[in-house]
């Protein structure tokens, strides 16, 4: 697969819970080592669409690719077996909006719990592999304490470093700091923009939209399960083309201009 090959590829990605559309033909390409910020209101799809691409929610039709592995959705398709799943999902790591830290198991053995049984990794190696991704967060000095003793910021940051113990091709990050008290918010993007400028490929569905602008290479703007408008995350961001885009956005430009007046 050359360098230039998309790393995520979605082609006419369909999705409906009963009746709700939720998913209308969704083509969405993310090249290797650059960040997509999926932006847009609430019901729009955006976490829909991230579900879907690490198949924790299962496509009406289309197609998903992930690096080499490539899912085909027609209602005579059969999902893979569990094991080839969990294989796939191994490799697309997820942040959702909370923490989901198991609450009897200490910082680094939340870390290192699905790299020993998951990937089959003794505990020595999974034990230094954990403590490198608590590094690369900035909680090494906190892999013996157990969850409740840690801020909000500080769960989210351990969340992260376990979806990136599995050594992931992709991050996938689902409103990670809409859980958070505002004071908190800042060093879990410090976090995330660290990870962008190592070259790990990213799809954020966010609202922090200074986030987005100077953080994703590519925003993709959605609405009513369509994708809107989509292009370089100034350009949509600064002037954006569509009227529901402007919209949207209206709020940001007007915080920003009444912060610089």
């Amino acid at each position: 697969m050359s360098a230039r090959t998309p790393k995520i590829e979605i082609k006419g990605l369909r999705k409906s819970f009963g009746s709700l559309e939720v998913l209308k033909d969704i083509n969405l390409h993310v090249d290797p080592g650059s960040v997509v910020a999926l932006l847009g209101p609430s019901g729009s799809g955006k976490s829909t669409l991230l579900r879907c691409i690490n198949l924790l929610v299962v496509p009406d039709g289309g197609s998903i690719r992930v690096g080499e592995r490539t899912f085909e959705f027609r209602e005579s398709e059969k999902l893979p077996r569990a094991r080839v799943l969990a294989e796939f999902r191994s490799r697309t790591g997820m942040v959702f909006q909370n923490f989901n830290l198991f609450p009897h198991m200490t910082v680094l053995d939340n870390v290192i719990e699905a790299p020993i049984h998951v990937k089959g990794l003794d505990r020595k190696t999974a034990i230094e592999k954990g403590m490198e991704q608590l590094e690369r967060v900035g909680l090494a000095d906190r892999a013996s304490q157990m969850p409740d003793t840690l801020s909000g910021g500080q769960k989210q940051r351990v969340a992260i470093a376990r979806a990136l113990a599995m050594e992931p091709e992709v991050m996938l990050f689902d409103e990670a700091t809409s859980a958070l008290d505002p004071e908190l918010v800042g060093e879990v993007l410090q976090a995330m923009q660290k990870l962008a400028a190592e070259g790990m490929t990213m799809v954020v569905v966010t609202h922090e939209i200074a986030f987005a602008r100077d953080v994703a290479d590519r925003v993709v703007f959605m609405r009513d399960g369509y994708v809107v408008e989509e292009g370089p995350a100034r350009e949509v961001i600064d002037t954006p083309k569509m009227e529901a885009t402007q919209a949207f956005l209206s709020h940001f430009h007007k915080g920003a201009q009444q912060r610089t007046a």
